[in-house]
């Protein structure tokens, strides 16, 4: 009687082709990282930067972006925030901006569509307020059409309704250069004088605050126009000694913070906004902190053969603690020791001894979470860490082998203990950016 082995089905097909290929992706230390794409504006934003700086023109990485911005344009004509979504006024104004910068002709069929979209929906001047704080460094709009920001928000008492330690790590690497930006209210350089006033319905210098948006409150909207209103009037009468001490505190902050080649905060905005806050106090190319800032973006481009991109950040932490979450649903013996390797990258990556923003509400906790990047020190990150303990403990239970369990301690009072503090992290990656 001959025994006849039954065939896989097409999903033990499928997990050995999904196995072979974590396998084929791992690097060589052991992690693994993937693409993290986002949407249209930090390509977008890529391009603007390098004009606003007047960097020499790559014209093989600009023709690369363009082709990839004109990819990812939607049927209605402008760009969305994800794949197939809905039209997004401040992300088609920034790509078609990018586009001209590049070279496209305005009257291109793409950039048309483009064009047309924006009007019909009320203009450039719908933009969301960072994309007119783009269009103010540009010259395009005035700051009036801006809310005020002053910088002098960095020595605001902890007791204050607004603090910096409030809000996101995010929000606040972003925000913290960008208040020097407004305070010193810089022109770019863009020397091709690329302009974009057909985007707008009305004359763009006589654009004044965006009206109330319909899902916003009445209350809170009148509340923060009165805000702006007293700032506005007393922003400029505050004293020069006070502004002065305000910058330098901004600029300490950013500079303790930079992170070196990683970037501030490890995401595209908050390092964007960093070079140009050093740029607009006069850092020269060469100086030690803007040039680490600006060598901190590059990393973060991803080139193809005929297209490329800018990340918003890289997340090989998540990646690898995924990945051997996926392969220890496989459980066999080559999978959990590949997931060995990824651990071990892992365990060298936990952060034990700076003890970042969030030591402000938790003095007593000591450091021991991982971050969402390859190096983020001062923002660990709530999910990361819980994956990466999950992984650890499934595999410290498989074999006994591996041993992840030393530093277990650090690793629940270090990261879930940061948990109430200044949700440090807590992984929700915009897919819009902050800056221009």
């Amino acid at each position: 009687m001959n025994c006849v082995q039954p065939k896989s089905s097409a999903v033990d097909q499928s997990i050995e082709a999904a196995t072979r290929g974590l396998f084929a992706l791992q690097q060589p230390d052991g992690h693994w990282v993937f693409e993290l794409e986002a949407d249209a504006t930090i390509p977008a934003e890529y391009i603007l930067l390098r004009h606003y700086l007047a960097e020499p023109v790559d014209n093989v990485l600009e023709a690369k972006i363009a082709a990839y911005l004109r990819r990812v344009q939607g049927e209605h004509g402008g760009w969305p925030l994800f794949h197939e979504g809905a039209f997004d006024m401040s992300a088609s104004v920034k790509a078609y901006f990018a586009l001209k910068m590049i070279g496209d002709s305005v009257d291109a069929p793409h950039m048309a569509r483009a064009r047309a979209a924006i009007r019909a929906r009320g203009g450039a001047s719908r933009s969301n307020v960072f994309t007119r704080v783009m269009l103010a460094l540009f010259g395009f709009i005035g700051w009036r059409a801006v809310p005020v920001m002053p910088v002098e928000i960095m020595l605001l008492p902890k007791w204050f309704p607004f603090h910096l330690e409030k809000v996101s790590y995010w929000s606040r690497t972003v925000i913290v250069p960008l208040l020097v930006l407004m305070a010193l209210q810089p022109r770019a350089r863009n020397p091709g004088r690329v302009a974009i006033d057909e985007l707008f319905l009305e004359p763009p210098q006589t654009i004044g605050l965006a009206p109330k948006a319909p899902q916003q409150k009445a209350a809170w909207f009148w509340f923060f126009r009165a805000v702006d209103a007293v700032l506005r009037f007393a922003a400029p009468r505050f004293p020069k000694r006070l502004r002065q001490r305000a910058m330098q505190c901004a600029v300490s902050w950013v500079t303790e913070r930079l992170n070196g080649e990683h970037g501030l905060g490890a995401i595209f905005p908050a390092m964007a906004n960093s070079v140009m806050m050093f740029d607009a106090l006069g850092y020269a190319d060469g100086h030690p902190h803007r040039a680490i800032a600006r060598r901190s973006i590059e990393k973060l481009l991803a080139l193809r053969d005929h297209e490329a991109y800018c990340q918003p950040c890289v997340s090989p932490v998540w990646d690898t603690a995924l990945a051997c979450h996926s392969l220890l649903e496989v459980g066999s013996d080559q999978a959990v020791t590949q997931v060995r390797k990824g651990l071990e990258w892992l365990a060298a990556k936990q952060i034990l001894e700076l003890k970042g923003d969030w030591i402000a509400r938790r003095p007593d906790v000591r450091p021991g979470g991982w971050a969402f990047q390859y190096a983020n020190p001062h923002y660990p990150d709530v999910d990361d860490t819980a994956v990466v303990v999950m992984a650890m403990d499934r595999a410290q239970r498989l074999s006994s082998q591996d041993d992840f369990r030393a530093s277990s301690p650090r690793r629940t009072n270090g990261s879930w203990g940061c948990k109430a503090t200044t949700r440090l992290g807590a992984r929700s990656m915009p897919t819009t950016s902050t800056t221009i």
